[in-house]
């Protein structure tokens, strides 16, 4: 993420929760004390979001001076010291809880993604994110899904054309959403990937015979149709280079099935909206 887009953010984080000043900190601690404070870990899983704590203490107070043990995609457990930070203690104090927050999310997405691609790391399958994100967030979760060692799907509805069930029958039909997506490229000359999603054997027929989807959406399939929607595809001439996508309803129990069978990814959801944090904590260090 562009960290002059990063700071924006942050400057509304901070404004939600300081505004005209952390007034606990301001009455009990000297502006001119010096101390230091540690990310201490205090659960197992993968660290993510320590680029973006550098971000955040240099916005709010540039003379904070992080000492780092620890990088984003490392594998962590109780007890691990991330970093620590020098300076302000009014600083450290009013920083603690953004830079929480947010490292504490993006570590859980990370963890998750890293569980889930995990099952599947002896395969050629990949596990993707989608835009089930937090407003204001997507850039920071869609990275911590790659520290995880997933891969992104589409940034947002600006980079690639994902037809779904609701365009389909709006357009009137798989043939019917494919051409006008082509020709809505061609006319505003975007050199977008279209993908299709499809909701059965006939929808995926349709779509291979139009020749123009480069990603074709298995959704809600089962394993076995799976293999058998893959076995379809993989053995359509025009349909060789073409990528093929498991979504809906995958979870940690079925995701092998579903690379096993063949798919090139398949995409979560849960990655990003029913993730748990990681536990961590931002405590003082007595000099």
């Amino acid at each position: 993420m562009d960290t002059n887009e990063l700071r924006k953010l942050i400057a509304v984080w901070f404004e939600e929760d300081i505004r005209d000043g952390d007034h606990t900190s301001l009455s009990c601690i000297p502006s001119s004390q010096q101390g230091c404070q540690q990310l201490i870990i205090k659960d197992t899983g993968i660290l993510a979001g320590v680029e973006v704590a550098k971000v955040i203490l240099d916005y709010f107070d540039p003379t904070l001076r992080m000492e780092q043990y620890l990088e984003d995609g490392a594998a962590v457990k109780p007890g691990d010291i991330a970093f620590r930070v020098y300076g302000s203690e009014l600083s450290l104090l009013q920083v603690e809880r953004t830079m929480l927050n947010i490292m504490q999310r993006m570590s859980g997405i990370a963890t998750t993604t890293h569980t889930y691609q995990s099952l599947i790391a002896d395969t050629a399958c990949h596990v993707l994110d989608t835009r089930k994100t937090t407003p204001g967030l997507r850039y920071l979760e869609k990275e911590a899904v790659k520290i995880g060692g997933g891969m992104n799907h589409r940034i947002g509805l600006f980079d690639m054309i994902l037809l779904k069930d609701n365009h389909v029958d709006f357009a009137g039909g798989i043939r019917q959403a494919l051409q006008r997506a082509q020709a809505y490229c061609q006319e505003k000359k975007k050199d977008l990937r279209i993908e299709i999603e499809t909701r059965n054997l006939d929808e995926i027929r349709e779509a291979l015979a139009t020749g123009i989807a480069d990603r074709v959406m298995l959704d809600n399939f089962t394993p076995e149709l799976t293999r058998e929607a893959v076995q379809l595809i993989r053995n359509t001439p025009t349909a060789k280079y073409i990528e093929i996508e498991s979504s809906g309803g995958i979870t940690l129990k079925t995701i092998r099935s579903y690379a096993e069978a063949g798919v090139d990814f398949v995409s979560v959801g849960a990655l990003t909206h029913s993730v748990k944090s990681l536990d961590m904590s931002f405590k003082a260090v007595k000099q």
